[in-house]
């Protein structure tokens, strides 16, 4: 008889995790989409989206102040609202008479495939359009400087030197001020020594109408991101809560049916196992947001931070990494520091108790309050850093930190500032 229970405990545990699974993967933006599988196989079920109901848990005054009252319905308009992307823009301007043979068009798409998210095609990715389309790089290269008369203007660029001789070409100026802004463009690294020319001012007044990066007006055009967790506080205690407004329901109908047929059983069996693992979903990353707060406490009142392994979370909650890895992945948290990608938490230790987090934050800090007459060198924040930490670090670790947060190195910033105090 015990047997006989545990077969079936384990029989059910066994349905749910395979419905849970998925489900735990999948972001919470398309979550619906997630369980259409199951919708489509099961025709006593109904998914509701979660944005259709209004009950919304996310109204609650206890939320951190950036949830205003409008808040949940400009969430919902961003994501109803499709807005093209960088490459579906680039993708429909592929065609005559810039592009006027298939292959002009080949190698026009492949291009753009391999455009960054800024906007930029570097000499990188010209060797391998080049390698994979099995023609010479100077072909490429032609097809790609037709680039510079599409939209958005500089897309295609292979640096912003070039992004901006390919916005400037697009404007309509006087041919001496149009001569001399091509003049600072190329030789940017030391625009300060043409302060004295009469047509400085102006010249700098249109080099700040360009866009740096490119494509940055496609940053802003991204759909926002809905966190599955918030972290607030609440009574002088840090809360964790599950973000329900955004669940789908899973709506059982059954009106009318024989529930006692081994078919519609069978079939309502199937449902609530999906609800279960939807419900299961919920608690895992609860879970994991408690234990984030744990671990991370002092970075919920504005510190760094620490060193948190994915092996620790996965066996306080007895969860293989794996299970926990595809938990976080593509998940959010939002608190009053901003909304946060969850494996942001699982930061690489440098030394025991340091993360390569506490590490970037204050070379952020350092380089936000340097002195922009001399900007500090990677040198200067190695040594720093250093001092501070007590650790041993070596120069290319900041040149490559730095690089992540998109930061230009000492002399670029001098330039940058320079170009501010004007």
């Amino acid at each position: 008889m015990k047997l006989r229970t545990r077969q079936t405990q384990t029989q059910k545990l066994s349905s749910v995790l395979r419905g849970w699974l998925p489900i735990l993967q999948s972001q919470l933006d398309s979550l619906t989409e997630a369980l259409e599988p199951f919708v489509q196989a099961n025709p006593f079920i109904e998914v509701r989206k979660g944005h259709e109901r209004n009950d919304y848990a996310l109204q609650k005054k206890n939320f951190f102040t950036e949830l205003s009252k409008n808040s949940i319905s400009s969430i919902i308009e961003a994501l109803s609202i499709q807005k093209k992307s960088l490459y579906e823009t680039l993708f429909e301007q592929i065609g005559s008479p810039l592009f006027p043979t298939k292959k002009s068009q080949d190698i026009a798409y492949e291009i753009i495939e391999n455009i960054n998210d800024e906007g930029y095609f570097d000499d990188e990715a010209l060797l391998h359009v080049a390698q994979k389309l099995q023609i010479d790089a100077q072909s490429v290269d032609k097809i790609r400087a037709r680039f510079a008369y599409i939209d958005p203007i500089g897309v295609g660029a292979r640096d912003f030197k070039e992004a901006f001789l390919f916005q400037l070409h697009d404007m309509d100026i006087e041919d001496s001020l149009h001569c001399f802004v091509q003049v600072l463009i190329k030789d940017f690294e030391n625009i300060e020594n043409y302060s004295e020319n009469p047509l400085f001012q102006d010249a700098l007044c249109v080099i700040k109408k360009f866009k740096n990066p490119p494509a940055l007006e496609y940053f802003a055009d991204e759909v926002q991101v809905i966190p599955d967790l918030f972290v607030y506080e609440h009574a002088g205690n840090i809360e964790v809560a599950i973000n329900d407004a955004f669940y789908p329901d899973i709506i059982i109908d059954t009106e009318g049916l024989d529930e006692k047929s081994e078919y519609i059983s069978e079939k309502i069996k199937d449902a609530k196992d999906l609800i279960d693992a939807l419900e299961m979903r919920k608690a895992t990353l609860y879970k994991i947001g408690l234990m984030i707060v744990e671990y991370q406490y002092d970075f919920f009142l504005g510190r760094a931070i620490k060193p948190m392994k994915l092996k620790d979370l996965a066996d306080e909650l007895k969860r293989n990494p794996s299970t926990i890895s595809r938990a976080i992945s593509g998940k959010y948290l939002s608190c009053s520091r901003g909304v946060i990608a969850l494996k942001v938490f699982f930061a690489t230790a440098v030394d025991e108790d340091i993360s390569n987090s506490a590490i970037k934050d204050f070379m952020c800090e350092l380089i936000k309050h340097e002195d922009p007459k001399k900007p500090l060198s990677d040198v200067q924040i190695l040594e720093l850093i250093e001092e501070k930490f007590h650790i041993k670090m070596v120069r290319r670790t900041i040149t490559k930190y730095r690089k992540q947060f998109n930061i230009a190195g000492s002399s670029e910033r001098k330039k940058l500032y320079f170009l501010k105090s004007i």
